[in-house]
């Protein structure tokens, strides 16, 4: 394992997170309490000292889970939280949203159940288009201030409010957001249209989650049983073309589809610095995710798989690239409509 800053930070996380949704069996799956010590230790083992949960991952087990075994240790690892999200079933309206109500009483119960005195980093979990984007900010710079958390990210929010959310901050002295959590994979790259530029150019880390595309491109799902999706319902013909693809550079490789698949957004660093989050229910997933680390796609392969994933930019990236000769005149070559910063690796 390698370690990289996070985003606009000094603070060093392996180049993988480990995604601990999984941990506690409170949702009707997951990993029971002796399997996700199996997992955890497996992810230390193999360097990894970044850690995702959140206040309200199954139910608070994740976290009481990763407060038992952090406690020894804690100052090692880099343990992200989030809040915002509640439970389906509750009645109290202010036990969920942004508001600083919810943001100061959710972090008090993960600072409680991770048996730690700070969270290193915390992210907002979702967008709520009720509170304030000022509200939002002061309560966490608050947060950070106090001790109670070190740097904040933020998760599942438009792109538009967190450039909003990043220059406020910046321009009153605040704490800012390093980091932006999203799904992307070969099957969900819209995320490239707004969020991954926006990304890069406030210097904030990606941590990219749902790498295989809930299982549907390691190929778990044929175009014709009619297994039901987890969200989205049965696997359509465009996906079961991207998996015969997906399989294929697999078989050339020598390689499972999960690896090829996870090693594709990890190779997509042009984009923005990017942190892929592993989620697993059993050891031998971890370990067959954590081996993506032991090889490469080749640059033709990566490619490949681009094409076959392949989504329009549409407005304005699309149309400022097609303009770049009125724009910069005929001699210009290239643009890259994602700019070519480039971030360190330890």
């Amino acid at each position: 394992m390698r370690y990289k800053l996070l985003g606009k930070s000094g603070l060093r996380v392996s180049e993988l997170c480990l995604g601990t949704m999984t941990f506690g069996e409170d949702w009707g799956w997951g990993a029971s309490k002796e399997e996700s010590r199996k997992i955890f230790d497996c992810f230390a083992e193999a360097g990894g000292n970044f850690i995702d949960t959140s206040v309200n991952y199954t139910n608070g087990t994740s976290e009481t889970f990763l407060g038992e075994f952090t406690r020894f240790e804690r100052e090692h690892f880099v343990i992200a939280t989030k809040y915002t999200l509640t439970r389906s079933d509750q009645t109290d309206p202010n036990q969920g949203g942004n508001h600083r109500k919810n943001m100061r009483q959710s972090v008090l119960r993960s600072l409680k159940r991770l048996q730690t005195e700070y969270i290193d980093l915390l992210y907002l979990h979702a967008w709520d288009f009720f509170t304030p984007v000022e509200e939002v900010l002061r309560g966490l710079d608050d947060l950070v201030r106090q001790g109670l958390v070190n740097y904040l990210a933020i998760s599942d929010t438009p792109a538009w409010i967190v450039a909003e959310a990043n220059a406020r901050a910046e321009l009153r002295g605040w704490a800012r957001f390093v980091g932006l959590q999203v799904p992307y994979s070969l099957r969900q790259r819209s995320v490239e249209r707004a969020e991954l530029p926006m990304a890069k150019h406030w210097d904030m880390a990606v941590m990219p989650f749902g790498l295989v595309g809930g299982g549907a491109l390691t190929g778990k799902y044929s175009l014709d049983d009619g297994t039901p999706r987890r969200f989205e319902g049965e696997l359509q013909e465009p996906v079961a073309l991207l998996v015969k693809e997906i399989q294929a550079v697999a078989n050339e490789a020598g390689r499972p589809a999960s690896q090829t698949a996870i090693n594709w957004v990890r190779q997509q660093q042009d984009r923005a610095q990017i942190i892929p989050i592993l989620g697993a229910r059993t050891l031998a997933q971890i370990q067959d995710n954590l081996a993506c680390l032991e090889w490469q796609l080749t640059p033709e392969q990566h490619q490949r798989l681009s094409e076959a994933s392949k989504i329009t930019l549409d407005f304005p990236l699309a149309w400022l690239v097609g303009a770049r000769e009125y724009i910069y005149g005929k001699t210009f070559d290239q643009i890259d409509p994602h700019n070519e910063r480039r971030f360190p690796v330890i």
